[in-house]
């Protein structure tokens, strides 16, 4: 009878820790805050990629004597590394989770452009034409070349032509999917693609269900440059995108028309703030996210990589400033941390954001699985109840005390209005 309450218990415990288990994001919601965060104190973040010096939230560098001061500048997240040996020489809460804007099609780039044969021909869908933001101004009459789609994607931030690349890429679910699965291949463990763009907003995201950090733009920029048309995209100036023919060209017996666009990096050669040596970047804007930026550069033989998030201007004039910093610092001060190369860093403690695709409206129904959450912990904890007065109840009847279970659970972890993805600069 023994065995049998034992074998009994165990049966009813699998669903009742799956119970406790969907309960544990609600009952979060509801815990009260840390002593720390009551205080207004950010803790430090736990186990973090790059170094143990890269887990505050506030500016962490190791200055020396002879190297400027590091610029005054108003973000809430940035970082500035050697891109050849990896070292992070500065940062202000590197790990921070923000909201991307367009930076997360660096990583839309990273995971498709392997993927994609740039001579394919695609046609995009009406819903990928109709999306809000940025459009390079593709029509459903047409198809276009993927190469075509990246050079608007990472040139002028094309919000259309992401969504046709995810679905090239076999649909908007599995790209966001291979996105997510990409970012854990290079250790971007702060990252959670929600959608192919960086939209949030418009596509009733939130910082939980999509972000990333300015550690994780720089190692995604880093991983891309490796590539050879990755490196040409976000090198380019000025292209001709295809379009239908005008009536004037038809007439001419043009079968392809098309227009000229041209690049949002205002780092690159011939713009405002060109900055020698540039490699490439990407910038990115929505009403939540504030100004975002991540970028490149090479001088005298090495490589600065800099990323910044939620920035109060247009990213450029700051972006230089860590630039020349970057390169005035290399060599003479401590690295407080490293990027770290790809499948080389220990599993991310998991939370809620910890899948390969994102709790979010692309994704699932949030009200139905918030219920779903509820009431599976409300009957595993019923369940939980009954099955510990039956098994007390029967080694009490047979003379065997109780031993007490030692209880584990899961630990928590970690602006409205419409949104634009790019502003001018």
């Amino acid at each position: 009878m023994r065995a049998g309450a034992r074998r009994a218990a165990t049966v009813i415990t699998v669903p009742l820790v799956a119970g406790s288990l969907a309960a544990a994001p609600a009952a979060a919601l509801a815990a009260p805050a840390s002593p720390a965060a009551a205080a207004g104190r950010a803790a430090p973040y736990p186990d973090p990629v790059g170094g143990a010096q890269l887990a505050g939230r506030g500016t962490v560098v190791d200055q020396a004597p002879g190297t400027p001061a590091l610029p005054k500048i108003k973000t809430a997240s940035y970082i500035v590394a050697d891109g050849d040996t990896g070292d992070v020489l500065a940062a202000k809460d590197p790990h921070g989770r923000y909201l991307p804007a367009s930076t997360l099609k660096t990583l839309t780039a990273l995971t498709l452009v392997p993927r994609l044969d740039p001579d394919r021909l695609v046609r995009p869908s009406q819903k990928a034409c109709d999306v809000e933001g940025t459009k390079v101004g593709l029509t459903p009459k047409m198809q276009y070349k993927v190469s075509d789609l990246f050079h608007a994607l990472m040139m002028m931030s094309a919000n259309d032509a992401a969504v046709t690349l995810s679905e090239a890429d076999g649909g908007m679910r599995k790209t966001l999917a291979d996105m997510n699965a990409e970012a854990r291949r290079i250790n971007a463990r702060d990252t959670l693609a929600g959608s192919p763009n960086g939209l949030d907003k418009d596509l009733g995201l939130s910082v939980k269900t999509q972000h990333t950090s300015a550690y994780d733009l720089a190692l995604i920029l880093r991983e891309g440059l490796k590539n050879a048309e990755y490196r040409e995209y976000v090198q380019a100036i000025d292209y001709k995108f295809p379009a239908p023919p005008s009536k004037k060209e038809r007439k001419k017996g043009k079968k392809v028309g098309g227009y000229p666009i041209h690049t949002h990096n205002k780092l690159l050669p011939g713009e405002r703030y060109a900055y020698p040596g540039m490699l490439g970047g990407k910038n990115g804007y929505t009403i939540a996210a504030g100004q975002t930026y991540v970028a490149a550069a090479r001088r005298g033989g090495h490589t600065i990589i800099i990323a910044l998030m939620k920035a109060d201007i247009p990213p450029s004039p700051y972006a230089v400033k860590l630039l020349d910093w970057g390169f005035a610092a290399r060599g003479k001060v401590k690295p407080v941390g490293v990027l770290v190369p790809p499948g080389d860093a220990p599993e991310a403690k998991k939370d809620g954001g910890g899948g390969l695709l994102p709790d979010a409206p692309l994704a699932s129904d949030d009200s139905t699985r918030m219920w779903l959450l509820v009431g599976g912990g409300a009957v595993g904890a019923v369940l939980a109840i009954a099955v510990l007065f039956a098994v007390l109840r029967r080694r009490r009847r047979y003379g065997s005390p109780a031993r007490p279970a030692a209880a584990s659970g899961p630990s928590a972890g970690p602006a409205a209005g419409p949104s634009l993805d790019e502003t001018g600069q």
